[in-house]
């Protein structure tokens, strides 16, 4: 009985209003005419730029106001083609103008500054180089040199994950003072690197006097110089980074656990499993999502290492040590070169988004494989 009085209510209900054909011929209009005038203005400031045309603006602001205008003309003629249904679809407008405005915009502006030959040290300013700098990055040794360096601090996650799985294990179990050992182990997480690349690398390991110097000293190593060789600076940035790093993944995975259902590990336990066992059959496949998570999260961190870099070796001895992100700092404060730093940063992150995808793929089947 109430269905049909529903039922009633509802085939009586107004119908949203439609807009009539020459309001949605306004509408698009209006859409069309700010579109072209935001696309004139964006081909006069390109052309001005690369010197191709003297009539131009001596900035980008006004590219800014011409955005802000079409983002304003386009939600107005939503609202004037679309009704009621672009009212609706007017409160997504602004988060969508936002994303273009600080993410799609800005790749674009990096696309164009990677196609200029622009020093900062020059009194000639940026001129259009088209391709140049890409050539010129494929015969960069040392930028290769970094990206080799990105595979050992990459592969290294997984010593950091294994490390950081140990001590949330250690730290749901039932022991004394674990809580107070959760506060301890999350300490360095609490530190700046630039911090830590002071305190440990320019203190604790400092080659003369440093306290891990004596201590390597004492134990019969003669020159115990943490950052002369190349492997050994590697490993000891690696494991300052790390360091300050595997608490938080710790973190991740001790809330995990603690998740988990003691029902399951209590039927593993009933049917004669012992540790190894109930780890591997039962708690590492329920906390893989996990896993993967924070995997994947500490692999975009570990992709942006730079801070303990510059601030510990600078990116040597020889380049050993350094990552992408230190070289292209390099580049832009000692070479200040604006064009060619830009276009390093801009194929380094076509590399990690090709490199996130594939290991978001191999993720996804391996967990259906695994569960």
């Amino acid at each position: 009985m109430q269905s049909s009085v529903d039922l009633s209510n509802d085939r009586f209900a107004p119908a949203p209003r439609r807009a009539s054909v020459s309001r949605k011929n306004a509408g698009r209009a209006l859409v069309a005419f700010a579109s072209l005038g935001l696309l004139l203005v964006i081909l006069l400031q390109g052309l001005h730029a690369t010197g191709t045309i003297a009539a131009g603006f001596s900035d980008w602001r006004p590219i800014m106001i011409a955005y802000v205008l079409w983002a304003i003309a386009f939600g107005v003629g939503q609202i004037i083609i679309r009704g009621e249904r672009g009212q609706r679809a007017l409160f997504l407008l602004p988060a969508v103008f936002f994303t273009v405005a600080v993410v799609i915009f800005p790749t674009i502006f990096g696309l164009y500054i990677a196609s200029l030959d622009w020093n900062l040290s020059s009194i000639d300013g940026p001129r259009f180089s088209g391709f140049d700098n890409l050539r010129g990055m494929l015969s960069d040794t040392y930028y290769w040199n970094a990206l080799g360096n990105m595979i050992f601090y990459t592969v290294a996650v997984l010593g950091e994950y294994a490390i950081a799985f140990g001590l949330a294990l250690l730290l749901s179990a039932d022991i004394r003072g674990r809580r107070f050992f959760r506060v301890v182990f999350l300490l360095p997480m609490m530190l700046s690197p630039v911090a830590v690349s002071w305190m440990i690398g320019k203190s604790l390991l400092e080659y003369r006097f440093g306290p891990a110097a004596t201590l390597a000293r004492y134990l019969g190593w003669e020159n115990p110089a943490f950052f002369a060789s190349p492997w050994m600076a590697r490993f000891s940035i690696q494991a300052m980074d790390a360091w300050v790093s595997i608490p938080f993944i710790m973190i991740i995975l001790l809330a995990g656990l603690q998740a988990m259902p003691k029902e399951v590990q209590e039927a593993a336990k009933v049917d004669g499993a012992n540790g190894w066992q109930s780890f591997w059959h039962v708690t590492f496949p329920i906390m893989l999502p996990v896993s993967i998570t924070v995997l994947i999260i500490r692999i975009i961190f570990k992709l942006k290492l730079a801070d303990i870099v510059i601030n510990v070796t600078a990116g040597g001895p020889g380049g050993a040590t350094d990552t992408v992100s230190s070289f292209i700092y390099r580049v832009y404060r000692d070479r200040s070169n604006v064009g060619y730093g830009t276009a390093l940063a801009m194929a380094y992150l076509l590399l990690i988004i090709v490199l996130l995808t594939l290991l978001l793929r191999l993720a996804k089947r391996w967990t259906q494989r695994v569960m």
